[in-house]
């Protein structure tokens, strides 16, 4: 049985190749290019599109889970749902089972505005993902959740 080679990194860190930087930069590409759209159409920004995306999958979760779910900071998440109350897209109300835990929902401003951007986002995947084949984009998701999971253990060192 072949033994497996440990990864050894270079000694120098050349920024352009360094997938931490790669990714922020990609990520900050393709958010960037819609935030434009959220907040011209519907005056969203990203993070509260983030949390509306999320309660629109995941209805009736704390603040706390949101932010766990989306990998955004407390501060971030607080300031999105405080943005999105006033503007009448999301709900908050007690949890019957523990009083002190608030629950979140869209309203349905919120899930209107939800169902007008979905498709939109949907389309714009679309259409970056068709640079790559099939089995390319097969490839891209096993690495990316690869790349997921051993992103939670860099947090043990």
């Amino acid at each position: 049985m072949p033994v497996a080679r440990r990864f050894r990194p270079a000694s120098q860190l050349v920024l352009e190749r360094f997938v931490p930087y790669r990714l922020s930069v990609l990520t900050n590409r393709i958010s960037g290019a819609l935030a434009a759209h959220y907040r011209r159409r519907f005056g969203l920004s990203i993070p509260e599109w983030r949390v509306m995306a999320t309660l629109a999958r995941f209805p009736g979760l704390s603040a706390a889970a949101v932010a766990e779910r989306t990998a955004m900071d407390k501060v971030t998440v607080s300031r999105a749902i405080a943005g999105l109350k006033r503007a009448g897209r999301l709900g908050r109300a007690t949890d019957g089972r523990d009083r002190r835990r608030a629950v979140l929902t869209l309203s349905p401003a919120g899930c209107s505005v939800y169902s007008r951007i979905a498709p939109f986002a949907l389309e714009r995947e679309c259409r970056l993902l068709a640079s790559l084949t099939p089995a390319e984009r097969r490839a891209l998701d096993r690495l990316l959740t690869k790349l997921d999971r051993a992103a939670a253990s860099l947090a043990e060192f």
